[in-house]
């Protein structure tokens, strides 16, 4: 005797060697012998073989139409074998009946499962549904081979294209254009940038690299809401100085401005005047939402993104010509160059121009402060400034950049929105140049200064602390390492950076002896900061992506093949008039940092973005600055 039973969910066949009523004994054709239970016997039989019979029936089953069998099949519940009676007429044979079984069970569409041997119809409604489900699904898959087949051949589907974005930062995988598209990208080994660059829907890496950082810090697009500029102080006394602002010429946000007045027989006073939108921008206001949303202006070759509407950067830039509100810091330095005292104002500063690098610079140099300054306008207060940042310098014993390192300047030719047609020149400029040093170190004096007196003053306030090498963000005044200062606190850039503007509406509360808007302690003043750092972070990260970009772009449109570089540590090279860094696996791991060597340029990936060089040949000469220099540019 054998019999046909359920196991794990489907049938097996096995002889009989014992039965026990409630269980039995049985042997399977691979010789193996179980116990099962009589419950879950479904039919017993003499011939034919327990080995053929599954195999003898699934031939037949395949030839039993389940609509057909619908259709026959009366409403409610009904055993396999009563049916197996009624579809061919007679007492089925053991072949017919397991032939009726595995077709009920291959259609649980049309039959549902109701016990041992026992199903019953799906009512027409559920089945009409279910049918619609199915061909559905059967449709979809055709689709997916479809546009597979059309991805492979380097075509867009439509339907492909209009999921780029979401293809490339945020697949949605129970789409069916996403299976399809994750499979052409499995079946040709090409990353997701790499496939739709070639299908022709990422048309630029650039734009691959500029989307990718809007999907993830501006999803909700650049554009500002329709906020109006709120109006500047009228009751702010008039400062009796000429200011003047230095910057590169793309500047738009110009946050700082100096002034140098004579005191006969006491020294001077020096003035450093800070753009002052915390004065009309409220805390919690719709303007104050935007910019703590944004937190920073996001900088990149050729484009920026800016924190503040332009309307209103226009309002509190300090503007050459016009008369600007501002936080003003004075300090009054004797003839030694040494502060004895200072003093805070909030006022109106009359900036009387805009100086530019690129001007100034070729008058006023390492060279020319030396062997004497050419007749231009503020070249006096320029060179006081200038002995007065070098007394500050050795006064906090710390430099205020690192001498002989390059800093890089883009200037993209051509219409972003064609970037491919644009053509980019990087120049580069000597860090640590007289301008450099008297501005840094005037905004180190500001920076620090105002940190002291709002913790003199116990007034919340957002740090930047060094200790033990580490820089990170703090609302405790902790000292700053590096610049050798007991607190430093960003406040000289309040146009385009979020916790600059914090600390200056705590300053102006100081100022003006009212309640600041963040308490100690803060929960919203430390949030702020969390955020803030996260995200200067990621603008950072940003900016970084696109200069290599850019210099990857450089290497393109000037055709090079062999460049020189130079070796930061292990096979880590810093290629020459670029700030770009790479590892080069064929570089010997033994040279020493700042050793000089030549490169050859194998392969550029716009959209890593990366470069593949080889090495070549050592150079005889070193460099130790550029082996000292930061690795992040």
């Amino acid at each position: 005797m054998h019999v046909l039973f359920e196991e794990d969910g489907g049938f097996k066949t096995g002889t009989v060697m014992a039965d026990n009523d409630a269980s039995l004994q049985v042997e399977m054709a691979s010789g193996k012998r179980s116990k099962i239970k009589a419950a879950t016997v479904l039919l017993r039989f003499e011939k034919p073989s327990a080995a053929s019979l599954l195999e003898e029936a699934e031939p037949l089953a395949g030839e039993i139409e389940a609509d057909f069998l619908w259709e026959c099949v009366s409403d409610g519940e009904f055993s396999f074998l009563d049916f197996a009676r009624d579809y061919y007429g007679h007492d089925p044979a053991p072949v017919e009946a397991s032939a009726v079984l595995l077709a009920l069970q291959a259609a649980p569409v049309y039959f549902h499962r109701k016990g041992k041997g026992r199903f019953r119809k799906a009512p027409p409604d559920i089945l009409a549904a279910a049918l619609a489900g199915l061909e559905k699904k059967r449709q979809q898959a055709l689709a997916i081979e479809r546009w597979v087949e059309e991805l492979k051949a380097c075509r867009l589907p439509p339907e492909i294209g209009a999921l780029t974005d979401g293809l490339l930062y945020a697949p949605d995988r129970n789409r069916p254009e996403t299976k399809a598209f994750e499979a052409a990208c499995a079946d040709t080994g090409l990353s997701a940038a790499q496939l739709l660059f070639r299908c022709g829907a990422v048309k630029s890496a650039y734009h691959l690299h500029y989307r990718r950082f809007l999907h993830e810090q501006f999803p909700k697009g650049t554009a500002f809401p329709a906020l109006a500029a709120p109006a500047s102080p009228t009751d702010l006394p008039k400062a009796d100085v000429l200011a003047f602002s230095i910057d590169d010429a793309h500047t738009t946000e110009i946050d700082d401005a100096l002034s140098v007045t004579r005191l006969p027989g006491i020294g001077t006073r020096i003035g450093i005047h800070i753009a002052a939108p915390g004065l009309a921008i409220e805390h919690g206001s719709p303007l104050d939402g935007v910019a703590r949303a944004r937190l920073s202006t996001v900088y990149m070759p050729g484009n920026k993104i800016t924190m503040l509407p332009d309307a209103v950067v226009g309002s509190y830039t300090l503007a050459g010509g016009v008369d600007c509100p501002a936080v003003s810091l004075y300090l009054n330095v004797n003839e030694s160059l040494e502060v004895v005292s200072h003093e805070s104002r909030l006022e109106m500063v009359h900036i009387a121009a805009n100086l530019r690098h690129h001007e100034i610079e070729p008058l006023f140099n390492a060279e020319t402060v030396v062997s004497g300054l050419p007749d231009f306008r503020f070249k006096d207060e320029l060179l006081h400034l200038w002995h007065f940042a070098n007394a500050c310098e050795g006064r906090r014993g710390k430099p205020s950049a690192t001498q002989g390192i390059n800093d890089y300047n883009f200037a993209i030719q051509g219409d972003l929105a064609d970037p491919d047609a644009c053509r980019v020149e990087i120049s580069e400029r000597k860090r640590g140049s007289p301008l450099d040093k008297l501005v840094a170190e005037l905004m180190i004096v500001a920076n620090s200064t105002w940190g002291g007196l709002l913790a003199d003053q116990k007034i919340a306030c957002l740090y930047r602390a060094q200790t033990q090498g580490k820089v990170r963000m703090t609302t405790s005044p902790l000292p700053h390492e590096g610049l050798g200062v007991p607190q430093y606190a960003w406040m000289t850039s309040p146009l385009r950076r979020y916790c600059d503007l914090v600390n200056q509406w705590q300053l102006i509360a100081c100022l003006k002896g009212e309640t600041p808007a963040f308490a100690q302690k803060s929960a919203e003043l430390f949030a702020a900061m969390r955020d803030f750092e996260l995200t200067y972070a990621a603008y950072a990260d940003f900016q970084r992506t696109m200069e290599r970009y850019w210099c990857l772009r450089w290497l393109q449109q000037n055709e090079v093949g062999t460049i020189a570089a130079t070796v930061r540590r292990e096979q880590l090279v810093k290629l020459d008039h670029l700030p770009l860094l790479l590892r080069v696996p064929s570089v010997p791991a033994d040279l020493a940092p700042g050793q000089r060597l030549t490169l050859a340029v194998e392969a550029i990936d716009l959209l890593g973005p990366e470069v593949t060089c080889r090495f070549v040949e050592l150079l005889a000469e070193s460099d130790a600055a550029e082996a000292a220099e930061d690795e992040e540019q």
